[in-house]
């Protein structure tokens, strides 16, 4: 892992001449350029690759028509499959910050290339997303060691983490196919429900949960067999976004054991519609910790630089808007916040420790960090520990009450990046809504 990779495009005084970039508060400054899939909302058109500027989308395979961009960059932007990201994130960082740093010379103000770029530009607001890549494989880690012990201390009182949760970055494989980008609308799940029955039911999940989740993107891949070293983890990264892995608790209580998730996590996930390239999050790099009573992690899951700085200061928040509130014109209402940094495991260990085996990870893998809940009471990432196991209901300022997901609840998560003399930067929402069960006959 390198040493800060800080440079021109991270100058707090660049601005660009798409003035809505400038704008305080933008989640989208000319430092940010962040990676998506947009076409014309309504269309029936191929998506194409993107990258946000404020509150508009440079198409990046116009600005190889226009002959903006490095030969290498536009070579590798049209080897993607149409509608896809993969062959440009498998070409690797240097392909990845040549683009970055030729954007953000074409977008700042006074750029000469302000008459050739900008016909490629489009609003943000008339576009519709699709997932920023295509999405093989799908693990999901259990990083937030707030959030396990909570959870643990819900059903282990007295033993809330298992003896290998500090040991080993704990995850699971899940299910790639029913990913969704921000915006996506699912049924509430059914499953097998075992009360204080004899036997188990089908039914409609009564429990359902978010999870408020980091997203980490694989880049270039490698061999089967081979394995990343910590030295070289960052280097199969991406970029970073946002994850909702919806749980049903209830199918989840009873089918979990002995061998972990299943229906009641592969129903839905969300995903942000923009991964942050790992360039843009340079600056707001944070120490990763251990404590000195903890296990040391084992050699292949440390270094020093990891220690340094391979935390990231990413605020992390969770919204609800009831249908009641979306009738009456209300705003959602903020019902978390956490930090990224207070992971147990870091980003460039889950990509260390998922390849030990030999496993390939490939481009446009999908890490989950796991539920990422804050030290304090009030910072659970899920329903699940804000109500303490759905015994205290949470009262929203409507006058409605929560101990889990009803029918027409949409959960959006947020996420910012600030640090003093750089500019701030967002993720865009991640999205979901809950819709009725199908019928459970």
């Amino acid at each position: 892992m390198p040493t800060s990779r800080i440079d021109a495009t991270h100058d707090a005084a660049l601005t660009s001449w798409v003035a809505s970039a400038n704008a305080e508060g933008s989640e989208f400054p000319i430092q940010n350029l962040p990676f998506g899939m947009v076409r014309p909302r309504g269309s029936t058109a191929a998506f194409r690759p993107g990258v946000a500027i404020g509150d508009r989308v440079v198409d990046l395979l116009a600005a190889c028509d226009a002959k903006v961009l490095p030969a290498d960059v536009t070579d590798a932007l049209r080897a993607c499959a149409p509608g896809e990201l993969n062959a440009f994130m498998g070409a690797g960082r240097a392909v990845r910050v040549a683009l970055r740093r030729a954007l953000s010379q074409a977008l700042s103000t006074g750029s000469a290339l302000q008459a050739q770029l900008q016909p490629c530009l489009t609003d943000q607001a008339s576009c519709e997303h699709a997932l920023p890549c295509r999405i093989g494989d799908y693990t999901d880690f259990y990083t937030g060691i707030h959030h396990a012990t909570t959870v643990g201390k819900l059903f282990r009182p007295d033993n809330p983490l298992l003896p290998n949760y500090k040991w080993v970055p704990i995850g699971y494989h899940g299910r790639s196919s029913s990913i969704g980008v921000s915006g996506q609308r699912f049924r509430r799940p059914l499953g097998q429900l075992k009360g204080g029955a004899d036997a188990p039911q089908l039914g409609a999940s009564q429990r359902l949960d978010y999870e408020l989740e980091v997203a980490a993107f694989i880049a270039t891949p490698n061999d089967l067999g081979s394995r990343v070293s910590m030295a070289d983890a960052e280097e199969h990264v991406f970029g970073l976004g946002l994850l909702n892995d919806w749980s049903a608790r209830d199918v989840q209580a009873w089918e979990y054991q002995p061998l972990g998730p299943f229906i009641a996590k592969n129903f839905a996930s969300t995903v942000s519609p923009w991964i942050v390239t790992l360039e843009a999050l340079e600056p707001f790099r944070a120490p990763w910790t251990r404590a000195a009573d903890d296990p040391q992690p084992l050699p292949y899951l440390d270094s020093a630089a990891n220690r340094e700085r391979g935390g990231f200061d990413m605020q992390l928040e969770v919204w609800l808007q009831t249908d009641a509130m979306r009738a009456a014109g209300e705003p959602a209402t903020r019902l978390m916040e956490s930090n990224f940094r207070d992971a147990y495991w870091t980003v460039a260990q889950m990509v260390a420790h998922h390849s030990v085996g030999g496993c390939n990870l490939q481009p446009g893998d999908l890490l989950g960090s796991g539920t990422q809940s804050g030290p304090l009471p009030g910072q659970g990432g899920s329903l699940l520990e804000l109500t303490q196991g759905g015994r205290e209901a949470i009262a929203l300022p409507n006058g409605e009450r929560r101990t889990f997901l009803q029918d027409g609840d949409t959960v959006v998560l947020r996420a910012r990046c600030e640090r003093a003399g750089f500019r701030s930067i967002g993720f865009g929402d991640c999205a979901g809504m809950v819709m009725p069960a199908a019928a459970a006959g």
